[in-house]
């Protein structure tokens, strides 16, 4: 079964947040003293996230890439991973994390055999780390980082987003830091969420970035499969082999081929990122409804916007939504 929306877009992918908590408070995502917290009982359980998961998959849903908030800051996540990959082997999961315990928690990721994992991580320079974070540790997530790779975990992906006059100087140094750990270094436009912090001034566009990546490289295409359905467009270097994505979410959008939804942790569906309108799932996993389920989910797809730029921003910060 193919989960459709009206405008034909096959949605095959799903971003899960699993918690509204998170160990840092990077300036973009979060306020300094944090968002009002979600009660534990207003979170889903990892009975409901495995019910949800399995009515995904009946609709067709090939991937699902779990978010925070930072996820490996709730209790039993892991466990909840590994047993989620013997009921359903044929999902691909994936992770989203800042990296902070993944030292840590290295071992279990790899034992579980994820296919993927995606390192939030702005800058590797330890002062701007310390800011951009407010007071993370950049040795400790880098040390994790390696550890995970070491332990034969090879899709790990670097995610930067750029800001003027903060972090677009250290392009050459993240690109040359990602080749020599065989990391997949993403760029990413600074996106106009509900934080204040979004300005001209400070927005990069996926051409400057582009512009700014050439300096002795000759990158040419290279987005392969699933990839050509994502947000970042990819491409390689005809002399080292070294890929970048760079993922033009504002100036360049990926609409017209987009194949995902989002679900936060209090199990509301919203069908794009920048969309006001949430569908509600939780009555039917608290319920234990299958059926209704998988019924609420097709109609929540269904009405799906057409464009970001057809909707209004909501007033949730990207920690809530499961960025």
């Amino acid at each position: 079964m193919a989960l459709t929306d009206s405008y034909l877009r096959n949605i095959n992918y799903v971003r899960i947040s699993v918690t509204d908590r998170c160990n840092f408070r990077c300036r973009y995502c979060m306020p300094e003293d944090g968002v009002p917290l979600l009660d534990h009982r207003d979170i889903m359980s990892y009975e409901e996230l495995a019910l949800l998961c399995q009515a995904l998959q009946d609709l067709g849903v090939k991937k699902i890439r779990f978010t925070g908030g930072e996820p490996l800051v709730r209790r039993g996540f892991l466990d909840f991973l590994s047993s989620l990959k013997g009921l359903l082997p044929n999902l691909k999961i994936a992770l989203t994390t800042n990296g902070a315990m993944l030292g840590q928690e290295a071992q279990r990721i790899a034992e579980i055999g994820i296919s993927g994992l995606n390192v939030s991580l702005d800058t590797i320079d330890p002062e701007k780390f310390r800011y951009i974070t407010r007071n993370g540790d950049l040795q400790g997530v880098l040390n994790g980082m390696r550890m995970v790779r070491d332990l034969g975990l090879r899709s790990i992906k670097v995610n930067t987003v750029l800001i003027r006059s903060f972090n677009d100087m250290e392009v050459p140094a993240l690109l040359d830091f990602c080749a020599k750990n065989d990391y997949l270094l993403r760029l990413i436009e600074f996106m106009p969420l509900d934080d204040g912090l979004w300005s001209k001034d400070s927005f990069i566009s996926a051409d400057e970035i582009l512009g700014r990546v050439s300096s002795g490289y000759r990158w040419v295409p290279s987005s392969t499969g699933e990839e050509v359905m994502g947000p970042a467009k990819y491409y390689r270097d005809l002399e080292t082999g070294q890929r970048i994505g760079i993922i033009s979410s504002v100036s360049s959008h990926f609409c017209s081929h987009c194949n995902r939804v989002r679900i936060s942790a209090s199990g509301r569906l919203r069908a794009c990122l920048f969309a006001r309108e949430e569908t509600d799932l939780r009555p039917f996993l608290l319920k234990g409804d299958f059926e209704g389920l998988k019924d609420i989910i097709v109609k929540a797809v269904s009405a799906k916007p057409r464009c970001w730029e057809d909707v209004i921003t909501g007033d949730l910060h990207m920690s809530q939504i499961g960025g």
